[in-house]
């Protein structure tokens, strides 16, 4: 359910807004932004309000926010790209903010962008030149984004990706990411052009990478998992993935099948492994050997 919007302030520092946002939905967006709209289409968006702050002598401050359907969807797109420094509006110390480990933060600022999540409001402000006064009212516009809103806890299919597999195998979190498009997930990695998990609106993802702790960052493995609405949309996706992916490894899966299935494989970039149960199929790529990728589908 969409939250109450925030209110921006008619002035802030040396910039004034218009009274009115101009709103972009899905019918428009690609007239607002061109090619980037299907980024926001692969969540579950809802609307855009966008409002240009223009002061006297100053360049205009850009103000654009995300209205998604879910929180989960809001937090997908910060979580597309975690560059920036982690910045405190004030949500921590909200009473009903959720815990946070020393990661994840819910606002990001660097050279005159704030990007941050708020509920169910992703939004990003842009000071098209940054001086102390315009970063200092996009920091304002930011701490009023988030007044008075919900603080929701990051999305529980991040719950499942652990900090680290045997042996020695650790979680980058600046690499992690939420989605639910084929098309996003070929921009953080790339499968290939058809969508062969059959992912829609209806799923939910995420990947990251791995790194070898003692390997300085040289050596990585993928990791993806994908949930579905029903075991059979979960099925489904994996007899696709195989005829499209794994063409020379086809697989027999039972019908009405629930039961658990692990499968490996060599392929070009090195092992592929993947792990099949309930709704959800989890698959690790670019393992550098058959014992790796063993141990590490095995821990999932």
């Amino acid at each position: 359910m969409l939250k109450s919007k925030p209110t921006l302030p008619k002035i802030v520092g040396l910039w004034t807004r218009p009274d009115s946002p101009q709103f972009v939905n899905a019918k428009n967006i690609f007239d607002y932004m061109d090619g980037a709209g299907e980024l926001y289409l692969g969540y579950c968006f809802d609307h855009l309000e966008s409002y240009r702050y223009e002061a006297r002598n100053q360049d205009s401050i850009l103000v654009e926010l995300y209205f998604m359907k879910t929180s989960d969807d809001a937090f997908g797109l910060l979580s597309l790209d975690w560059g920036g420094k982690a910045t405190d509006l004030g949500q921590s110390l909200q009473a009903n903010a959720a815990p946070e480990n020393s990661f994840w933060p819910r606002a990001l600022y660097g050279e005159g962008l704030l990007r941050l999540w708020s509920d169910t409001i992703y939004a990003r402000i842009m000071a098209f030149q940054e001086t102390p006064e315009s970063k200092e009212a996009v920091l304002a516009l930011g701490r009023s984004i988030v007044k008075d809103r919900g603080n929701p806890p990051r999305p529980d299919l991040l719950k499942n990706l652990p900090d680290s597999f045997r042996p020695d195998w650790m979680l980058r979190k600046d690499r992690t990411s939420y989605f639910r498009s084929h098309l996003v997930l070929n921009s953080l990695y790339y499968l290939g052009q058809e969508n062969m998990l059959d992912l829609d609106l209806t799923s939910e993802a995420v990947t990251s990478s791995y790194e070898r702790k003692d390997s300085e960052g040289q050596k990585r493995i993928q990791f993806l998992l994908v949930k579905y609405p029903s075991h059979m949309r979960a099925r489904r996706a994996l007899a696709h993935f195989h005829r499209t992916y794994l063409p020379e490894h086809p697989i027999s899966l039972q019908s009405g099948s629930s039961g658990e299935m692990v499968n490996v494989f060599p392929i070009e970039d090195g092992w592929l492994g993947y792990k099949f149960k309930d709704n959800t199929l989890a698959f690790i790529f670019e393992c550098p050997d058959q014992e790796t990728v063993k141990t590490i589908i095995n821990q999932i």
